[in-house]
């Protein structure tokens, strides 16, 4: 039998806003796994705050920057230890040199960006340099590149995190302002996809098993529970994905609405969040 320690429930009641007992059951029957127990306390109808929540604990920074002409934006996360490094000046402008390398270089991936040349030798080699002089381990664990016609950045809070939305119009004062209202319903929302279409297969037939254990479970017949869960796979759409949701601003209009009267046909074409903690 699996140990559930005291810390992988204090990390699953963080996560869900569950109780205590009820985290520990659910981690026991899921052998651990913290997804499995997530899904667990949902199929037995508990609300959870948070299933998708980022789960890397590591303090940092996250930068988002955009290229001169808006059609070129990228993320990057700078891990450390403490919230003591990641406030130091040094530590954010560091991190800052790395997002402009990166935007610069437009790299494959993050290897790809810590083998560029950076101050005489590489990147990576600085990272090393860093981790020396600091006395924490100092990584680029994530770096995203999105490119289109119009790239919007946002970053939330102290450096904690970055949102990068791609918009299908040219640059424009009006649409500017529908993409930061976007970026940052992005980083309130945490949507799964921008659109019904976009949801991965594989969520979609794990929110419909989830939707028929919650009928079965409310005592649904069996020959209702397809047609139930795929009422709870419509509301599921409607909080999930971004075009979808109610506008925070304005919970009258959904994203897509919002942006359709700033401009006619307005739209987003991609978006990338990356978050610490």
């Amino acid at each position: 039998m699996t140990t559930i320690s005291a810390s992988d429930v204090n990390k699953l009641r963080q996560l869900t806003g569950a109780g205590m007992m009820d985290c520990k059951k659910a981690l026991t029957e899921a052998n651990g796994d913290i997804d499995a127990a997530i899904d667990y306390l949902r199929k037995k109808g508990q609300k959870v705050s948070a299933a998708r929540a980022d789960r890397d604990a590591k303090e940092g920074a996250v930068i988002a920057k955009t290229s001169a002409d808006k059609k070129t934006g990228i993320i990057i996360q700078l891990t450390c230890e403490t919230d003591f490094v990641s406030r130091n000046d040094d530590f954010v402008k560091f991190a800052n040199q790395i997002a402009d390398l990166a935007l610069a270089n437009k790299p494959a991936n993050a290897e790809a960006l810590k083998a560029l040349p950076f101050e005489g030798s590489t990147l990576a080699d600085k990272l090393i340099e860093q981790v020396g002089k600091i006395g924490e381990k100092i990584d680029v664990i994530r770096y995203e590149l999105v490119e289109g016609e119009n790239i919007v950045p946002y970053i939330h809070g102290t450096n904690r995190l970055g949102v990068l939305v791609s918009l299908n119009n040219p640059v424009s004062d009006a649409n500017a302002i529908a993409g930061r209202d976007v970026a940052m319903q992005i980083a309130a929302m945490n949507p799964v996809a921008i659109d019904k279409d976009d949801v991965d297969a594989t969520i979609v037939a794990r929110e419909i098993e989830i939707g028929k254990d919650q009928a079965r479970a409310e005592g649904k017949p069996e020959a209702m529970l397809e047609k139930i869960a795929q009422g709870k796979l419509g509301k599921f759409y409607k909080d999930s994905t971004l075009l979808n949701q109610e506008f925070v601003k304005d919970s009258s209009k959904t994203i897509a609405q919002m942006l359709d009267g700033i401009e006619k046909g307005l739209t987003v074409k991609a978006f990338k969040r990356v978050a610490l903690g």
